[in-house]
């Protein structure tokens, strides 16, 4: 009985143990009482970068060198990212507006604004605070115009191209052609080669004008040139032939225009010419002569051969 009554006791230690075992074999139990919480998959604590600095504003105005007056249209605007000699500048904003603003991150930027044929550009540098720039364009323009004598010719009959001389070469680059009577045309401070066409021939007059800073050079182009009225006709005074192929010619034999109809009108210069009058196979001619500002029928007579 004695040596029984150990062994109960033997048991009994074991069966503590063994409580006592499964209640913290369990690794991730708290001894103090409260559950431990779970390990999961955490991210390292890495440092929090610093705040990047903020856009600011950069505001712009133009205006033209030598006397500051402000420029309120007809301006051009973009701002470029300087990536220096070796990149290549891309636009990260454009207004049309007289005096823009734009939104900037910090950097360097090119800031260009261009008024007409002329610009002006300068380098600037964001660092996070509001910025203003006024840029100065160096401008003048060119308003043109054409007369015979005292007498001035339509505007939709002109049609005018402006050259910046090259050498000796006049017409060495051209700016701009089909400018049209009183347009005004913003150029660079300079002297320009202008061509004056009236018609569609050989009216053309030469100048070579000067266009001054903040000044509009207003110019007129004098031609010597008339429009006359071609006519094939059976008599003179006669009703014209309709569906008649004409060709003016110099007195030299150069094809100065051709025109088809019963009474197509040319202008041309002052000077000598030849006029072929071609109908149902048959070939008539006359020689004539354009007076400056003399306006006229010029008639071929359709005589028999």
């Amino acid at each position: 009985m004695r040596g029984a009554g150990i062994w109960r006791v033997v048991a009994l230690l074991f069966a503590m143990a063994g409580g006592a075992w499964a209640q913290t074999s369990d690794p991730f139990a708290n001894p103090v009482g409260d559950p431990l919480p779970s390990p999961g998959i955490t991210s390292p604590m890495l440092p929090q970068p610093a705040p990047a600095e903020s856009e600011a504003d950069l505001s712009l105005s133009a205006t033209l060198a030598g006397n500051s007056q402000p420029l309120r249209s007809g301006l051009a605007w973009r701002i470029y990212e300087d990536r220096g000699v070796a990149g290549k500048p891309a636009i990260v904003a454009r207004s049309s507006d007289p005096a823009p603003s734009f939104k900037l991150a910090p950097g360097s930027y090119v800031a260009t604004v261009t008024y007409g044929f002329a610009s002006a550009s300068k380098r600037l540098t964001m660092s996070g605070s509001p910025a203003t720039e006024d840029l100065k364009v160096s401008a003048g323009a060119l308003k043109l115009s054409g007369a015979i004598g005292d007498q001035k010719i339509a505007p939709g009959q002109l049609a005018f191209s402006i050259f910046v001389p090259i050498g000796t070469n006049s017409e060495g680059r051209l700016v701009r052609s089909g400018v049209k009577a009183g347009e005004v045309v913003r150029l660079p401070e300079g002297t320009y080669h202008v061509v004056s066409t009236y018609g569609e021939s050989n009216a053309i007059q030469r100048a070579d004008l000067k266009v001054e800073n903040a000044k509009v050079t207003d110019a007129t182009l004098n031609h010597r040139a008339a429009t006359v009225t071609l006519k094939l006709v059976a008599a003179p005074g006669s009703e014209a032939f309709a569906g008649t192929a004409f060709s003016v010619l110099t007195p030299g034999g150069d094809t100065i225009r051709e025109a088809i109809g019963a009474f197509p009108s040319v202008t041309l210069a002052e000077g000598d010419y030849v006029l072929i009058a071609r109908h149902e196979g048959q070939v008539f001619t006359r020689e004539f002569k354009v007076e400056s500002g003399m306006d006229r029928d010029i008639e071929v007579v359709a005589k028999a051969s």
